[in-house]
């Protein structure tokens, strides 16, 4: 079962392992991003610290079995680099009934985006991809690490129209 899919522009890195993996009692990570699964060398620092027993595998994204990962009997926790990645997963077959959960934790400022959280900044087109990925069912939330009070979706979407009215 895919137990979480998470946006983390960091994709694999120790917050992943040390809060996530073992909250969700993940037995494999999948990182489905294109630019990793094509160069060795960021596959290689990706999974230089992972633990034996913890499975990683990198995938483009139009090469992820959604439906296959959703099937497993043990948990898998799936990570995107961008929202922008997720919306083509959805596009190629990805549905809230194969991976209900949606992390946001970790979508780095550039310009032309807001800042929702301390961990969150979104632009206009991509608070339109939380509204769409809500309205075709998913769960989605904003939270860097399990412990933290989860945003909803909802929130978000306040906080940005707050925060470009005073524009």
């Amino acid at each position: 079962m895919i137990a979480l899919l998470r946006v983390d522009n960091r994709l694999l890195h120790g917050q992943i392992l040390e809060t996530w993996a073992p909250r969700l009692r993940a037995r494999c990570v999948v990182v489905a991003d294109d630019e990793a699964a094509s160069s060795p060398l960021a596959q290689a620092a990706m999974t230089l610290c992972v633990p034996p027993e913890l499975p990683v595998h990198i995938r483009r994204i139009a090469e992820v079995d959604w439906k296959g990962l959703a099937a497993s009997p043990d948990p898998i926790l799936v990570l995107m680099r961008e929202l922008s990645a997720l919306t083509r997963a959805v596009e190629g077959g990805l549905t809230p009934a194969l991976a209900p959960r949606v992390n946001l934790g970790n979508v780095h400022y550039v310009p032309g985006r807001v800042p929702l959280t301390p961990s969150i900044y979104l632009s206009e087109p991509e608070v339109r991809m939380v509204r769409d990925l809500v309205g075709r069912g998913f769960e989605l939330e904003a939270r860097a690490v399990p412990s933290d009070a989860p945003v909803g979706a909802g929130a978000l979407v306040e906080k940005y129209a707050a925060a470009t009215a005073s524009r």
